[in-house]
């Protein structure tokens, strides 16, 4: 279903292809150069129009808010119990660096999953669900165009999200909690000036690691015309290669899979780092990622107009 329900079909033609503002030299019979059609800021407005991409970065910025509440919760209910906090409870309480921490690990591997399907597997199928792409296809224009439009954008919002999570987790966890460096359960410390390059470090990794997922779900939306296959597809293929990957007669072929490597982030965050799983896994993902963007291209050019 369209997040635009009132929008004709030609509307997307409209937006994606707006000339240049007219100019006084045009009364004067001078000839005038046309924006170039499909571009990116057009499709950037067209992404952040959608209901669907504000109600997915609204979830991202209530999530550090959600885990507030919800450990201010289990600190009232352990203490009518007499219990003692959780090591994941104590863990991110203990500071900004800490929370921010465990909010990626919470996040890493199914918000962020998800909000990269989203954002590069619903492009294409939108349009055909609202029955523009057809329009778009017979414009004057390359449907490579049309198609590195819409990833650069649904790429673009990806890592958006990427950063955004642990920035805004550091300063939830900062007023919640305090400014305190990184501790780790085993007592060591990071200060900040080793902990934050070394989590945009972890950050940088999490965020090639969703290009595969991005890739497959920017796949089948070539193939569909459904924004839920494309988006639900991929997240079915992530889940396929994440219980894959826990059998230990696939060895060594399952260190090919896109998530064999998901949290090797963490090596970074380490009191001595070791980068080696970290390397493995970006190239594996960048592998994997290649592929199914130049099948997406390859099946894209092919597509008839008419179907």
């Amino acid at each position: 279903m369209s997040d635009n329900p009132g929008a004709s079909p030609g509307d997307a033609l409209l937006d994606a292809m707006e000339p240049a503002p007219a100019t006084s030299g045009a009364a004067s019979g001078e000839i005038h150069q046309v924006r170039d059609p499909l571009s990116w800021r057009s499709e950037l407005r067209r992404q952040w129009g959608r209901r669907r991409t504000i109600w997915a970065f609204g979830l991202l910025l209530a999530l550090p808010l959600v885990l507030v509440g919800s450990f201010a919760f289990g600190e009232r209910s352990s203490n009518s119990r007499g219990g003692a906090s959780t090591r994941i409870f104590d863990l991110a309480q203990s500071g900004a660096a800490n929370f921010s921490l465990v909010l990626v690990f919470l996040a890493s591997e199914l918000l962020l999953v998800l909000l990269a399907a989203l954002f590069c597997g619903d492009a294409v199928p939108s349009e055909a669900s609202w029955s523009s792409l057809r329009y778009l296809l017979i414009a004057p224009v390359q449907r490579a165009r049309l198609l590195t439009s819409k990833l650069v954008i649904g790429i673009a919002s990806t890592l958006l999200a990427t950063v955004l999570l642990p920035a805004w987790g550091l300063l939830v966890g900062g007023i919640a909690y305090g400014w305190d460096p990184l501790t780790n359960p085993l007592g060591e410390n990071l200060t900040w000036g080793q902990f934050l390059p070394r989590l945009a470090l972890a950050m940088a990794y999490i965020f090639v690691t969703l290009l595969p997922i991005a890739a497959i779900a920017f796949w089948i939306g070539t193939r569909s015309d459904a924004p839920l296959a494309a988006v639900g597809g991929a997240v079915l293929v992530s889940i396929l290669l994440n219980i894959l990957d826990q059998l230990d007669a696939l060895d060594p072929y399952r260190n090919a899979f896109p998530g064999h490597y998901s949290r090797a982030w963490q090596d970074a965050l380490a009191v001595t780092p070791d980068y080696t799983d970290m390397v493995h896994g970006a190239l594996w993902a960048l592998v994997w990622a290649v592929a199914f963007t130049m099948l997406a291209y390859r099946r894209f050019r092919r597509s008839d107009i008419l179907s």
